[in-house]
Formats: structure tokens, C-alpha cells, sequence
């Protein structure tokens, strides 16, 4: 079964997922609730709603439907029982506890999860993954994104029906609540810039792929990241200019056990077009037989260079401090 299922298809970042997919040449299969626009995309279609997937023929599902955490529990579930590989773009740290939750259900069927295939937790992942990777006895992660230009309508919805009261970091390889007022400078390349600490999925995904046993995640906004207002009014999602003329960036210092920090700086293309690229990627990939039953990680899967596959994107390694 080497067909490519995209639920979701018909919103801004599933679109771009469903092209980027075909011109990789994948048999894609679009699906959703509304007919109309998946026969608007020029594809083969299926409509349903998460609670009746109809993954027949289908190798590979990947979930472009927030927020996640409406669709991520029925349709994991659903690729379980048919026997079919779950990906998706969450950028909810409930999703990825619910694919540790399933892990041995899914490995007893077969099954990967590989939740975040695309966007910050696969540039988040291959980052820390890369400077981890240089130390002996890594302690500890401190990891940031600089987080440039708009947001689209659903990241915005999901965003505001997802927002976690905790701030939590992993200490000692537990989730612990931490102070939200733990605002601290990073450099993203262009001199130091104050980042609040936020509960971002890479404290699961960093933990799995790396097993560090102390590791917290911050942010720092520029532009109109998180924008206000009636969220339902808002565009689509950013245009191709603005994507443009918004580059995302990563930072990340890890603390060997000899107290040394070693520092290195991802650059790479504005999230939304990182996204659905990276999604179409990994599923490529997952079809062509990079596979491992269970709750995966994109750096633990493809390597600690898979995000440097993707589009203009480039880590450059700091001195160690």
C-alpha cells in the first residue's frame, strides 16, 4: 500500500503538504468533511470525518487537521487498527503524550507515530540532536525559536484552544512545572534577544530522541505572531512575500557533564513553507520504508541532519563556553 492519505487538505498548510507531495511524485489521496473543496484540489478524494476514517488501500496517513487535539486521538487510533503509519504537524504537546501513551499499542500492530513530521519539532529536534551529538555527557538542553511574521487562521484557533496553563520543563527526565517569569537571553545569530520559557512538544520529543535528562524550550516573537481579535477574521495564512520576508531561527545550548556549553544556530525558511515541505519529506520517506513501529521522532528516525534536507535551512555550530 504506497498511497499518501493528507486529512485536512483543503487548510492553508495541508494544501501546500498535498502539492509539495505530488510534485515529490506520491500517490496522494486528500481527505476531509468538505467535499466541495477536496474536488476543488484536482485530486483523488475521500470525505469523512475523523470518527469514520476510511483508510482503506492507504500506507500512510498524515494529519494536516487541527487542532489536534480533536482529530490526533481518533485518527492515531484509526491507523492502529488499519494497520496504517500515522504522521501529522501538531504543534500541541498533547499529541505527542498521547503517541507515548499508544507506543506499545502501536508497536504490537505494526504501527509508527511520528507526530510532528513537519514544522519547529522537526528543526527543534535535528538542532538539539546535532549539538547532543558532540557531547560526551550531555545534562542539560536549553533550547529557543525565534518565532518571525504571521500566523495562520488555524495555527491561531488551535493556539488559543490549546493554551497550557503550566509551564513546564524536564527535570532530572520528569515533566515539572517551572516559573513562566524565567525569561532569559539567547542569540539567535544577530546578538542576544529576550525569550520567555513556553511548553513547547520538544520537551517529549528532545527527551525520546536524545534521553537528556534536564531540558527546557523558550520563544521569542517578532511581528504578529500571536495576533488577537476575532481570530476568524484573520487570512488564511501568511502570502508568499510574507514567508519571504520571515525566516525562522533556532538556538540551542547543551551542558555536558564537565559544566562546558556547546552552542550552535539553525536558520532556515519561515515555518509555514518548513512545514509542509518537511511533512511531504518525511512521508516520502516513511513510504519508501524508513520505518519504526512506535511513537517516533523525526531526528530519531532520519537522523539529526533531517533538517537541514529541508528547503534553505543551515546549522552553524558556536564555540563551546
Amino acid at each position: 500500500m504506497k498511497k499518501l492519505m493528507i486529512y485536512g487538505a483543503t487548510g492553508y498548510t495541508g494544501r501546500m503538504a498535498a502539492l509539495h507531495a505530488k510534485q515529490a511524485g506520491l500517490d496522494v489521496v486528500v481527505a476531509g468533511r468538505d467535499e466541495a473543496a477536496l474536488a476543488e484540489l484536482g485530486t483523488a478524494y475521500r470525505v469523512f470525518n475523523v470518527d469514520a476514517a476510511d483508510l482503506t488501500d492507504i500506507g500512510v496517513l498524515l494529519n494536516c487537521a487541527g487542532p489536534f487535539m480533536r482529530t490526533a486521538a481518533p485518527l492515531m487510533q484509526a491507523a492502529i487498527r488499519n494497520g496504517v503509519h500515522y504522521l501529522d504537524i501538531a504543534a500541541e504537546l498533547d499529541s505527542y503524550r498521547l503517541a507515548e501513551a499508544l507506543d506499545a499499542e502501536a508497536r504490537a500492530a505494526g504501527v509508527m507515530l511520528l507526530p510532528g513530521s513537519g514544522g519547529s519539532v522537526a528543526m527543534l529536534g535535528s538542532l538539539a540532536g546535532h549539538v547532543a551529538a558532540r557531547v560526551a555527557q550531555p545534562k542539560k538542553i536549553a533550547i529557543a525559536l525565534h518565532v518571525s511574521g504571521s500566523m495562520s487562521r488555524g495555527s491561531a484557533i488551535s493556539a488559543t484552544e490549546n493554551l497550557t496553563t503550566a509551564c513546564l520543563a524536564r527535570i532530572g527526565g520528569e515533566l515539572t512545572e517551572r516559573s513562566a517569569d524565567d525569561i532569559r537571553p539567547f542569540d539567535f545569530g544577530k546578538g542576544q534577544v529576550a525569550c520567555f520559557p513556553v511548553t513547547l512538544p520538544d520537551l517529549v520529543t528532545i527527551w525520546h530522541a536524545t534521553q537528556v535528562p534536564d531540558i527546557e524550550t523558550f520563544v521569542h516573537v517578532s511581528g504578529d505572531a500571536f495576533p488577537s481579535g476575532d481570530l476568524s477574521a484573520l487570512p488564511d495564512g501568511p502570502t508568499d512575500e510574507q514567508r519571504a520576508a520571515n525566516r525562522y531561527q533556532a538556538t540551542v545550548e547543551v551542558t555536558g557533564a564537565d559544566g562546558v556549553i556547546h552552542r550552535a544556530v539553525l536558520d532556515t525558511v519561515n515555518g509555514y513553507t518548513f512545514t509542509p515541505l518537511a511533512a511531504a519529506e518525511a512521508a516520502r520517506r516513511v513510504l519508501a520504508g524508513e520505518v519504526r513501529p512506535g511513537f517516533q521522532t523525526p531526528a530519531g528516525l532520519f537522523g539529526n541532519g533531517f533538517a537541514e534536507t529541508i528547503a534553505d535551512t543551515v546549522i552553524v555550530d558556536g564555540e563551546a563556553a
